[in-house]
C-alpha cells in the first residue's frame, strides 16, 4: 500500500506541470485532457470550457509519483493543511530547488541550517502548493 498526493489546480495544471519540470526535473508520465476521456462525463459534471484542461496527469519527481488535474467543480481550489516535503541529497541541491520553487511564490521559512538538517526551509509556490525542502544530514 502507498499514498500518492493528488493536486487539483484552478485551470492552470499544465502550467504547474511545466513549472515543476523546470524547478524539480519532474517528468510527466501521463496526461489526459477532458476532451480525451473515453466516456462522456455525467451531465453537468464538467462545466463548459474544460475540454482542453487536464482531466488527469501523473508526474514523477525523483522516486515519487504525484497526480494532478484541473478542478472541474467550479469552486476555487485552495491547498490547505498539508505540505509536500522534498528531500534532497545536499545543501547545494536544497538551495537550487528551494530557489526554483520560490520563484513567484512566498517563502515562509528561509532556507538555513537547523538542529535536524544542514539545510531546511518552507515556502508556498506560485500555485499555492506548500513545500518543505530538506537536505539529508551528511
Amino acid at each position: 500500500m502507498h499514498i500518492q498526493p493528488y493536486l487539483h489546480f484552478n485551470g492552470n495544471c499544465e502550467e504547474a506541470l511545466a513549472f515543476y519540470g523546470q524547478a524539480l526535473g519532474a517528468k510527466i508520465e501521463m496526461l489526459m485532457r477532458y476532451r480525451e476521456s473515453p466516456e462522456p462525463p455525467p451531465p453537468g459534471m464538467v462545466p463548459p470550457g474544460m475540454d482542453d484542461k487536464v482531466m488527469h496527469a501523473s508526474f514523477r519527481i525523483g522516486d515519487s509519483v504525484v497526480m494532478a488535474s484541473d478542478d472541474c467543480t467550479g469552486q476555487a481550489v485552495s491547498f490547505q493543511g498539508f505540505q509536500l516535503s522534498l528531500g534532497v541529497a545536499d545543501v547545494a541541491d536544497a538551495a537550487r530547488r528551494f530557489s526554483a520553487l520560490a520563484e513567484g511564490g512566498r517563502i515562509t521559512m528561509p532556507l538555513g541550517k537547523t538542529f535536524f538538517a544542514p539545510s531546511f526551509g518552507m515556502l508556498t509556490d506560485r500555485f499555492g502548493v506548500a513545500w518543505m525542502v530538506i537536505a539529508a544530514p551528511q
